[in-house]
């Protein structure tokens, strides 16, 4: 399988991929970051998977989500007989649940299932009992019921079974995680989880505000975005998995089940400006609880509730085609990078200018943050990259510095708030000023990466995005121009040089792919520079590398024409909307 080959389920605390031949290689309970139960995306059959496909080795398969849902519906054809396989998960009311529908279409059609359970990333096999009429896994503090009226059998440490199936025909799987010490919860209906499930994503889908040219990659890319939010906390993971590489073979493997404020903060703007309101106050309640304390000890990510701690380690598996290390937590929560000061209170202000109601937490929390900035931004620091080289004075994060001044100041202009307003303007011109004379290059006619640097970076084309420059201003235009000519790969823009030069500025070896988020960025410059044309262009190939299911990955090597990296990236499905705005409006999201 390719990262491609993957479908989404969820229920809005977890989610779970389904491989096109019917394998749920990947699903971590009970939430988007406890340990893996089906493993088998990072290692094989043998770390964890649930198989449910016809026997038949000719069997044809095509999938689809039931329209504006993320219900699965993979038809398997044959010559003789078709099977539907409905796969979901009901969002929870209280444990989490796992269900499968195999539906009868034509003729008769043997189904096997191979359910492969193996709790922590696979090191844990369960003793499998019978209990009221179910099978029951229990390994530690996780315990899974499996109720289905297939017959069931032990088999080489696995659960297997087959069941014929003909037209008309509906044969239930369900699976349900609990806690260990607790009693056994009562079974699920499937039928009536999945009318309620369908229920929900459907009444959900249908406030979107956005109907124009890009309907449907627009709206499926919200339905992914809700499904990356974590619903009783209102915190939002980058994607729902670790170590997908970007790029195969290479040590570039992060685990992103986590809440990065940057990518959250991105998340939430796309949802407002989408029409979606009570995610942007769940997220500005997480956002206040998340960041009590003293301001310099604010993290760049954490846990779904708020974690703070959040170690890297490695795990004992083969990895994605071999990619290794497969790591657990990110060391990059202990660094500082100043752009997310920007991103939260940016996310704040636009929630505001949408008809948020106006919150004293949130302009409290505003304060707090600037008081840290007013003379933190003057740091060097990691950067959105996240390096593991020295940290420099990275032109993007003296951006978005810039960023939370001026919507705070904005902010205070347009409802009345209280704070030093006039110090704020001081230092957004002082912060301006500063960009403009060390972070352009004029020898290169660009911004560049880090102050004094002639490397070039594409998250500087954030600058008329976020409102920083106009889009005619020669300095836009020309870093528009350089990107293009230094950093396209195959039509498609990487995020900067990784080459051996490289090396001691992520700290990192060589090799990745083109980051799907900074050709979305780079359409929507050429969209607000005059060059339409080439902005569509860009933005309809962008659209064409998502798989059948319209889900995307946040890198892609465009000589073998496959997705890398965690898959689906929020990052990337939210700048596919917000690059479908600026298109169609011809201004940045800013204005």
């Amino acid at each position: 399988m390719r990262i491609e080959d993957y479908g989404l389920i969820g229920d809005l605390q977890t989610a779970a991929l389904v491989s096109r031949e019917g394998s749920i290689d990947w699903l971590c309970l009970p939430r988007f970051d406890s340990g893996a139960c089906f493993a088998a995306l990072l290692g094989g059959p043998e770390y964890g998977r649930w198989l449910l496909a016809p026997t038949a080795d000719d069997a044809r398969a095509s999938r689809r989500y039931r329209p504006d849902t993320f219900i699965l519906e993979t038809t398997f054809e044959l010559d003789d007989g078709a099977v539907r396989v409905i796969d979901f998960m009901p969002p929870r009311t209280d444990n989490p649940v796992l269900a499968r529908i195999v539906e009868g279409i034509r003729g008769e059609v043997e189904v096997a299932t191979q359910l492969v359970i193996r709790f922590d990333y696979g090191s844990a096999v369960p003793w499998v009992i019978r209990r009221d009429g179910a099978l029951v896994a229990i390994a530690g503090p996780n315990a899974l019921r499996v109720d289905t009226p297939a017959d069931l059998r032990g088999e080489d440490l696995t659960t297997v079974g087959e069941v014929v199936v003909s037209a008309g025909d509906r044969v239930p799987f369900v699976v349900s995680w609990y806690p260990s010490h607790r009693p056994v919860p009562d079974p699920v209906d499937a039928e009536e989880a999945l009318e309620r499930t369908e229920s929900f994503w459907q009444e959900w889908s249908g406030s979107c505000r956005y109907d124009g040219e890009w309907a449907e990659p627009v709206q499926t890319s919200i339905r992914v975005l809700k499904a990356l939010t974590y619903e009783p906390t209102g915190g939002v993971v980058a994607a729902p998995t670790t170590s997908l590489p970007e790029w195969i073979g290479s040590v570039r493997n992060w685990d992103y089940r986590y809440c990065w404020l940057r990518d959250a903060a991105l998340t939430i703007v796309t949802l407002i400006d989408s029409g979606y309101l009570d995610e942007a106050r769940a997220w500005r309640n997480w956002m206040f609880r998340s960041a009590a304390g003293d301001p310099a000890d604010l993290q760049i990510m954490y846990g779904v509730a708020g974690e703070r701690r959040l170690p890297e380690f490695e795990l004992d598996l083969p990895g994605f085609e071999g990619s290794r290390p497969v790591r657990v937590g990110n060391a990059a929560s202990e660094q500082l990078q100043l752009d997310v000061y920007g991103q939260v209170i940016d996310a704040f202000y636009t929630g505001r200018v949408h008809g948020l109601e106006a919150s004293d937490h949130a302009w409290q929390l505003t304060a707090h943050l600037l008081g840290f900035l007013e003379t933190a931004w003057r740091q060097p620091d990691a950067g959105i990259w996240e390096v593991r080289g020295p940290n420099r004075h990275f032109t993007h994060s003296k951006v978005m510095a810039w960023v939370a001044f001026d919507r705070a100041v904005r902010t205070s202009e347009t409802w009345d708030r209280p704070g030093p307003i006039e110090r704020w303007r001081a230092l957004r011109e002082e912060i301006h000023a500063d960009v403009c004379q060390k972070g352009y290059d004029a020898e290169l006619g660009a911004f560049v990466q880090s102050y004094g640097s002639k490397r070039l970076d594409a998250s500087v084309l954030v600058v008329p995005l976020v409102g920083f420059l106009p889009p005619d201003d020669p300095r836009v235009i020309g870093t528009v121009d350089a990107i293009g000519r230094t950093l396209d790969r195959g039509g498609l823009i990487t995020r900067y040089e990784a080459d051996e030069e490289n090396v001691e500025i992520d700290g990192l070896p060589p090799g990745e792919g083109v980051f799907l988020p900074c050709s979305f960025w780079y359409a929507a410059n050429l969209a607000l520079i005059g060059r339409a044309d080439e902005a569509r262009e860009v933005y309809r190939r962008l659209v064409g590398l998502r798989n059948d299911l319209g889900l995307i990955s946040e890198e892609y090597d465009p000589v073998a024409g496959r997705m890398l990296g965690n898959f689906p990236q929020a990052f990337t499905h939210l700048t596919l909307v917000a690059c479908a705005h600026v298109l169609e409006k011809g201004r940045s999201m800013a204005d």
